[in-house]
């Protein structure tokens, strides 16, 4: 396979080499993935902003933001000290569509599902302990630096 400089660089962080890129053929819809996240990688962010929090055991208040890159890895320095695996779990989904979504050139805000997730935990009134919503959005760099925020 011929290797553009972009999947070079993919090459090179992950540790593929030539045997691996043989699995790389023209077409490969991976390619344009690699490509077009590259692109998006340092214009944006995913930004999961706690909108509702209601007896959190793990602390989380209405404002809190996890802060990721477009790979899908958390920025710790950006995001709440405690990680709850029930509520950053939900993140699963929406990053995945916002990553096929730069991925096939669309608007990665526009989807219409999963723009909201919730921890699994249904809140004291239904049997459970208390209830957290992450509202997941793609923010501009430039929106992060207004609010003091570099990722």
């Amino acid at each position: 396979m011929a290797v553009n400089k972009t999947m070079e660089r993919y090459a090179e962080r992950v540790g593929y080499d030539s045997s691996d890129l043989e699995y790389f053929q023209p077409g490969d819809p991976r390619l344009r993935h690699i490509e077009r996240l590259s692109a998006a990688a340092g214009k944006y962010s995913i930004v999961a902003q706690v909108v509702e929090a209601r007896h959190c055991n793990t602390g989380y208040r209405t404002g809190d933001r996890f802060v990721l890159d477009m790979d899908g890895n958390f920025i710790s320095k950006l995001c709440p000290k405690r990680l709850c695996v029930y509520l950053v779990g939900q993140l699963m989904v929406p990053v995945a569509l916002i990553n096929e979504r730069l991925s096939e050139g669309l608007e990665p805000n526009a989807m219409h599902f999963m723009r909201r997730v919730y921890c699994p935990d249904a809140g004291v009134e239904c049997g459970g302990y208390g209830r957290v919503a992450l509202q997941v959005e793609v923010w501009p760099r430039e929106k992060l630096a207004t609010l003091g925020v570099s990722g």
